[in-house]
């Protein structure tokens, strides 16, 4: 058997790479994502009348949110979960802490507040958002957040 190989010039392969990602079907990823780390078959979907998407998953002792805007590349993706309720005993000892972590132990995600809730958050574009940024970005929030809501409920619990 023969086998020709096609060569292409760098504009040609950076042309076909363009267009490859410019295909991704940011929904069937995130979809896949969720499968792939939801338990107790706990996913649920909901769609905006302006064709956002919510997605709600259990992961470990964790609820986790994905939301998309919409499917264009100004679009975002945003991947939250709520890791302890405010009030809390000892807030600024809580602070410090979350602050420290947001430099050390993160990655791509964040300690937030939101509506009295510390929240392990993160959000992009959707512009050269690739299927493999889009499983990090889930499994990044979804393991930080179930990692560190137990210990912080158990240190700083209600107040």
């Amino acid at each position: 058997m023969t086998s020709y190989q096609e060569t292409l010039s760098n504009d040609e392969l950076l042309k076909d790479l363009i267009e490859e990602t410019a295909t991704i079907n940011h929904v069937e990823v995130i979809e896949n994502v969720i499968d792939s780390l939801e338990q107790d078959d706990s996913a649920m979907v909901s769609h905006t009348p302006e064709g956002g998407y919510l997605w709600k998953f259990n992961y470990g002792s964790v609820e986790v949110f994905v939301q998309l805007t919409g499917t264009t590349d100004e679009d975002t993706i945003t991947v939250w979960s709520v890791v302890l309720k405010l009030p809390v005993k000892d807030e600024p000892k809580l602070m410090r802490q979350l602050l420290e972590m947001n430099c050390s132990s993160t990655f791509e995600a964040r300690f937030g507040i939101i509506d009295d809730k510390v929240v392990v958050i993160s959000t992009r574009t959707l512009a050269e958002l690739s299927p493999g940024e889009v499983s990090r970005l889930i499994t990044i929030v979804a393991t930080i957040a179930d990692n560190n809501d137990e210990v912080l409920q158990f240190e700083f619990g209600i107040a």
